[in-house]
């Protein structure tokens, strides 16, 4: 028998109202645990927990608060190997961004405890003589945190830290897909200086313990990242309540490779944001639009270095590729390529499934050529090591080519111009702009989100997490006679 892992609910451990299995997507033979699913009436007990126990830790002194965050931030980058080894496991990304993922939700936690000593507000004169106007910012209250599974601990974490720097309490959704790293975040918190029930984590199906947390009254916030069609029905659940969302939703990213690039640094750009990850990326570059007068030297680099990289078991050395997460998003990835194929464009490498040592959801980087903007391999999400290769004439085509979607989240030039970038980075119609670098933008600092159907709600991550997890509140206060 594998260990059962449980909900943590009110400051208890428990059982749920059944099980599910954990297998390792690079061997499947490899059972990680079972793991509890909340039911019901555990996720209304977690729901009143947190409300009685929000107003507990909002009170409690900035410095108190501080200490806990950067307990958890600092135990995350102290474990970073181990937990990220579990990451991997479960999740199939190769061990050294699971290592990474773990040490930066760490650094996530580190920078919101010391945001625990920059709530600062504001003051000013009113209007009217003898009145002195105070304005500050209190607790949304509590807070729903779904995650998705293709960062489980990082994703989680650049939302469950702030919401606890901002005096919140938190009911946390993981995907079922990725437990471990869930209960594993979650015992590092549960030992903390908070009061029980501020921090609770419900494991379950989305259809069930999802839907019923965002149709809650008692949810004063739901903080999401996932499909577009499931942010859509979050929305139209969260209205009834007039619930505020925050939204993460999907992409179709594009790097633009102009005739003025250094080649090199394209096609390696091009690689990092296609495949890292195993294209399992909301910032992954699966449009590539390149200028025709680079288009066949950058393809032929392109597809050598796809067809160089190592696919296998994610624990294992040298690994570039791990596995797909599971056999559902492997035979999803697989219509695409078959999808591709069939709407004319031609795969030049990998995109099909592949076997190795141990029994897992292994698949190839793949590489589509002679695409266009129209198809359906560039209008939806994929979610897969498949990119698509458009060229263009010319860089205002590629500019129209790139803000051509109905999504916004990140887009990419690489370019030698600074007149260029400077115009790309105004003009793309995209939350995140890079030049010369992957399609990423992560760093916990400063703002992450998109337009269009990628994002919806206030901006995640650095000061501005604030306007999400905090209210504001202004005071009038009558200054009286000195005398």
């Amino acid at each position: 028998m594998s260990q059962l892992h449980k909900n943590y609910i009110a400051g208890e451990w428990t059982a749920g109202a059944g099980e599910v299995e954990n297998r390792n997507p690079s061997d499947l033979s490899d059972l990680i645990g079972t793991y509890a699913q909340a039911s019901g009436d555990q996720l209304d007990q977690a729901l009143a927990a947190a409300r009685r126990a929000q107003g507990e830790w909002a009170a409690y002194g900035m410095e108190r608060k501080q200490a806990v965050l950067n307990a958890i931030g600092h135990e995350l980058m102290a474990r970073a190997e181990e937990l990220g080894a579990l990451l991997s496991r479960e999740e199939g990304k190769p061990l050294a961004e699971g290592k990474g993922e773990i040490y930066r939700a760490g650094q996530f936690f580190t920078y919101y405890a010391a945001e625990c000593l920059r709530q600062l507000g504001e003051n000013a004169d009113s209007v009217r003589p003898g009145v002195e106007i105070d304005v500050r910012r209190e607790p949304v209250g509590v807070v729903a945190v779904i995650s998705p599974w293709n960062f489980p601990t990082a994703t989680a974490s650049w939302k469950i830290a702030p919401a606890l720097a901002y005096g919140n309490a938190v009911i946390w959704k993981p995907a079922n897909v990725t437990p471990a790293s869930a209960v594993a975040l979650t015992e590092i918190i549960s030992r903390q200086d908070i009061p029980a029930g501020l921090f609770n984590l419900v494991m379950g199906a989305g259809r069930d313990v999802g839907q019923k947390l965002v149709e809650s009254s008692q949810v004063d916030a739901i903080s999401f990242t996932g499909s577009v069609p499931v942010g859509r029905g979050i929305a139209q659940a969260a209205i009834g309540n007039f619930t505020r969302v925050q939204m993460e939703m999907g992409s179709k990213n594009a790097l633009a490779v102009m005739d003025d690039g250094d080649l090199d640094l394209a096609v390696s750009v091009a690689l990092g944001g296609a495949f890292g990850g195993t294209g399992q990326k909301c910032t992954a570059s699966s449009r590539l639009i390149v200028h025709e007068a680079v288009h066949d030297a950058f393809v032929e680099k392109l597809v050598k270095g796809a067809e160089a990289m190592k696919v296998g078991h994610a624990l294992a050395e040298g690994t570039q590729i791990g596995p797909v997460v599971s056999e559902t998003q492997l035979n999803e990835n697989l219509q695409y390529a078959d999808l591709g194929k069939s709407e004319g464009a031609e795969l030049a490498c990998g995109g099909v499934r592949v076997e190795r040592e141990t029994e897992g959801y292994y698949m190839t980087p793949g590489v589509f050529l002679n695409t266009t903007n129209d198809m359906r391999i560039n209008r939806e999400e994929m979610f897969a090591p498949l990119a698509a290769v458009i060229k263009v004439a010319s860089y205002d085509e590629a500019l129209a080519t790139v803000n051509d979607t109905n999504f916004g989240l990140t887009s990419g030039i690489v370019t030698r111009s600074l007149a260029r970038a400077t115009h790309f980075r105004r003009n793309a119609r995209t939350g995140v702009v890079t030049v010369n670098l992957p399609t990423a933008g992560t760093d916990y600092h400063v703002p992450f989100g998109g337009r269009g159907d990628s994002s919806h709600g206030p901006r995640e991550q650095g000061q501005t997490a604030r306007e999400f997890y905090t209210v504001v509140k202004t005071a009038y206060i009558a200054a009286g006679d000195p005398a």
